[in-house]
């Protein structure tokens, strides 16, 4: 089979996927056994191909997919009127912490908010898949230790942890997806600049040792999330 042949294939796999595929399963799309190395060479190609349209091929911690650009998202949006979900402040709040301070217990969260976590909070974010427990700290009680998944990533149309924005985007997509009914007060995530530096919390520089390895992949992506390609 020659390299176009390949590409189409792989092409025409990831147009009419619902969801990203990986290495793995784009392998078994060819009889002759083609590896992982090979099948990303194709991946890379196809990309430089469709980089000059208005749908790109990127690649996420749950795999490769085709979705529209971020520009296009506002027209987009008018096929499909329905408002995505709100979230109230104090969802959005903690997970940016768990998202910048990962891994972290809900005391820490407490800490840093200066208010009680809810359970429900918590169990928001887990059902959503954008957080998870990763093991418990050894300390009384044996608190969870929580970290954000490869959906949170690919959710927001990231790679890795690195490609967090600043806290100040960060603040403002927060504040501008908050519910019309939640009070317009700014969204803060830390009492003050010197207390952000002072408990390191910014976007770590590179993906951590210490975090599962769902969140543990190259760097590459956009914010806010772009949308993926209409089925």
């Amino acid at each position: 089979m020659n390299t176009r042949d390949a590409k189409s294939i792989l092409e025409a796999a990831l147009l009419t996927s619902p969801a990203p595929l990986d290495l793995s399963e784009m392998s078994r799309l060819f009889e002759d056994g083609v590896g992982a190395d090979t099948v990303r060479v194709l991946l890379e190609e196809l990309r430089g191909e469709w980089s000059h349209r208005a749908v790109e091929l990127i690649a996420l911690p749950t795999g490769w997919r085709f979705q529209s650009k971020a520009q296009f998202a506002p027209y987009l949006a008018r096929l499909n009127p329905e408002r995505a979900p709100k979230y109230s402040r104090a969802v959005m709040e903690t997970l940016a912490i768990i998202a910048y301070r990962q891994p972290v217990t809900r005391g820490d969260i407490e800490d840093i908010r200066g208010v009680a976590v809810s359970p429900q909070i918590i169990k928001t974010l887990e059902e959503r898949e954008w957080i998870e427990a990763i093991g418990h700290r050894d300390s009384p009680g044996r608190p969870a230790i929580f970290a954000t998944t490869k959906n949170f990533l690919a959710d927001l149309g990231l790679r890795s942890l690195d490609e967090l924005p600043q806290l100040e985007e960060l603040a403002q997509a927060m504040q501008a997806a908050l519910p019309v009914d939640e009070p317009q007060a700014p969204v803060v995530l830390l009492p003050d600049v010197a207390a952000t530096r002072e408990l390191g919390f910014v976007a770590p520089a590179a993906p951590r040792a210490d975090l599962p390895a769902s969140t543990a992949t190259a760097p590459i992506g956009e914010w806010p999330h772009p949308l993926p390609v209409p089925r």
